[in-house]
């Protein structure tokens, strides 16, 4: 029995890739190859659908089923591909009968569900930290996303089973977790949000080296989150946040709920807590109405946040979102503004690189030849070791994009 995934996007269709794997297997699905796609923006799209026809040439006997968030928001546009048999959606993707349906579009109403599947898996294929799913869908409504009509309205995994997935991964080798979702610092079960939670893994599952938090939305962090950065050094460093513009005008029109000045001092006050912490960012350019004066800001913000690892998103309108129906800037004016925020990015980066020159670090080895800081950061190791194990290492130098081990 085959069943190949080819997963887009991001960490939460990592981890739905290794349940796909096992309830298509367990509805007895063969010679398939499931496309796990991603919708956040229109190059997403774009690439599955090139990926789809890739590989109904290379194997044209194989029966090609789509799923993922793309497939949820555009099903008919997937179904009607030649190359395609079955379109599956988000919630039917997560359960064996899903995979049993023989309709062509398997995709019912994603804001129907209200409560948080339990998949739970024991590895994550080919990686040295696992992903664990704590939260999925979103109740805010930023004029740029379509994640929501993909993923449904926020509901979360009940703590105990929490604990319960990130103890069997431990219990499997893994060093370092991350905990994932689509809007993880709406995290809440009961009274129990986001930083409760990180402080009973932690104390739960003492044999756990490290947990690390996927992109979070600052102004949702809550005291005890806060507590754990300060407190817990098996608590990451590294913070990726949602900020996405850095001019106020701008990030009202997303229908963000932050200002430039709470990123700002959100970024000083964890500073303050934590000395060595990294942060990384999502970023838009060319946001519908953004003049160049609006973007010169996001491009401040990268130093007044003391940023150093960016996600560049030139903007791309969602069909059925609000900014579609804002006055759009130039394609090509939209890519220069990208070119330049990633450039403004690399810089960054290689100050934080500058920095880490002559420091120890600990580090978690993703292949015999690369591994991470603690702080997120690339290190090119000086002589093979055995994935998934933490290293104490020197750093020498760097290349510009990573550390360089003595």
């Amino acid at each position: 029995m085959s069943i190949d995934v080819v997963t887009f996007g991001c960490r939460l269709n990592t981890f739905e890739s290794e349940v796909i794997k096992r309830e298509a297997a367990a509805a007895g699905v063969d010679d398939a190859v499931v496309v796990n796609t991603c919708a956040v923006t229109a190059e997403a799209v774009r690439q599955a659908r090139q990926s789809i026809r890739r590989i109904k040439r290379e194997r044209p006997d194989a029966r090609i089923v789509v799923t993922g968030c793309a497939a949820q928001t555009e099903s008919a546009r997937f179904a009607d591909m030649p190359e395609v048999e079955r379109v599956i959606g988000n919630e039917e993707k997560l359960e064996a009968r899903g995979w049993r349906t023989h309709e062509k579009i398997a995709v019912t109403d994603i804001m129907a569900v209200k409560e948080m599947r339990r998949p739970a898996i024991d590895a994550i294929d080919g990686r040295t930290r696992a992903f664990v799913q704590v939260q999925n869908g979103c109740d805010h409504r930023c004029t740029f996303c379509i994640i929501p009509f993909g993923r449904g309205n926020s509901r979360s995994l009940a703590p105990t089973d929490v604990v319960a997935q990130v103890r069997r991964l431990t219990g499997n080798g893994y060093r370092e977790v991350v905990l994932t979702g689509v809007d993880i610092t709406s995290y809440a079960s009961g009274d129990m949000r986001l930083g409760a939670l990180v402080k009973r893994i932690l104390r739960e599952v003492p044999e756990l080296a490290r947990l690390r938090l996927s992109s979070i939305d600052s102004v949702e962090a809550d005291c005890d989150l806060l507590d754990a950065l300060a407190d817990e050094p098996r608590l990451m460093p590294h913070l990726h946040l949602s900020l996405q513009a850095g001019d106020d005008l701008i990030l009202k029109r997303m229908k963000r709920r932050h200002s430039r000045a709470d990123a700002i001092d959100f970024c000083a006050q964890v500073r303050r807590l934590r000395p060595d912490v990294a942060f990384g960012a999502d970023i838009i350019a060319g946001f519908p109405t953004e003049t160049e004066d609006m973007f010169g800001r996001s491009l401040d913000l990268v130093d007044e946040c003391g940023l150093t690892q960016l996600h560049v998103f030139p903007f791309s309108p969602r069909p059925g979102t609000p900014a579609a129906r804002m006055p759009q800037l130039d394609r090509a004016l939209i890519k220069e503004r990208a070119r330049s925020l990633r450039e403004k990015g690399e810089t960054a980066l290689a100050r934080h690189l500058d920095g880490e020159v002559g420091a120890r670090r600990r580090v978690l080895t993703e292949s015999d030849a690369l591994g991470r800081t603690e702080q997120f950061v690339a290190v090119r190791l000086n002589a093979a070791v055995e994935p998934g194990v933490i290293v104490d290492l020197e750093i020498a130098a760097h290349d510009g994009r990573q550390l360089l081990a003595a």
